[in-house]
């Protein structure tokens, strides 16, 4: 019997063997965040037949979408790609693709200002269930190791503070939209550096239903460089698997992934 991580990769494989699609995906990695319009501009193509190819990738994971009042930005999301990297690549040839890959990567992310990272995953639960899973002290302490505290006003100033009683905040920062339970968009900044907004990050929260559960998109922008694109791109997956791992099963991972060694 085939299992769903087997249906969702040949979702991927289909989508990718277009070169239309491909191509997409292309002019994605260049720049992520682009409008429709914008992707038209490179593709020979009516726009009606392009939105059908996007509607493909993003049934296969491999495109997220983020509104950003009327204009629907487009975003490439590597997960999909990375899990088949990890099941058909990296164990034939691990040590002297990732030594390429990593070249690579800090190739293409220095020629780039204020990266940004998108994540897109899916949950057994409802919307309201998962704003609360993002925003009472409580819960983001079960499966973060840090309590979010706010009153998640516009305008209200939020706290990440650590759990072992220091009360002491790693990031600080401003909720900038609120709309229980399907957007939430904070400023991200160390305790030191909230005067220097210039040195601020960004985090948008997208939650809609999706058939019988919750599609996330996270959206963390306005990064500082490749180091920190880096740092969220691993600690993003880990916190967030941790949380649906609460909301599906009522109990966290039985290791904080964060903590587990990468191999």
């Amino acid at each position: 019997m085939r299992s769903e991580s087997d249906s969702a990769t040949d979702q991927v494989f289909k989508a990718l063997a277009d070169d239309t699609r491909r191509r997409l995906l292309d002019r994605l990695h260049e720049r992520s965040g682009q409008t429709l319009g914008q992707l038209c501009e490179h593709i020979d193509m009516r726009r009606q037949s392009v939105t059908q190819h996007l509607a493909v990738l993003e049934a296969a994971n491999l495109v997220a979408t983020v509104r950003r009042g009327r204009e629907k930005l487009h975003y490439l999301n590597p997960v999909p790609l990375h899990d088949i990297q990890e099941r058909w690549i990296d164990k034939f040839e691990r040590p002297r693709l990732r030594v390429l890959n990593e070249v690579k990567r800090r190739a293409e992310e220095a020629m780039a200002d204020k990266p940004t990272f998108v994540y897109v995953t899916y949950i057994a639960s409802t919307p309201e269930g998962v704003w609360d899973a993002l925003t009472d002290a409580g819960l983001t302490a079960a499966y973060w190791g840090h309590s979010n505290v706010s009153d998640w006003r516009p305008g209200s100033r939020w706290e990440h503070v650590r759990t072992d009683g220091s009360g002491v905040a790693d990031v600080v920062g401003t909720v900038v939209e609120s709309e229980r339970p399907t957007r939430l968009v904070t400023t991200w900044a160390a305790p030191g550096e909230e005067g220097q907004p210039e040195r601020h990050s960004r985090v948008t929260f997208e939650i809609r239903p999706h058939a019988d559960i919750v599609r996330l998109t996270v959206v963390h922008e306005d990064l500082a460089d490749e180091g920190a694109l880096a740092e969220v791109s691993q600690g993003w997956p880990a916190v967030l698997s941790n949380l649906k791992s609460l909301l599906e099963t009522g109990r966290t991972l039985p290791q904080e992934p964060w903590l587990v060694p990468s191999g």
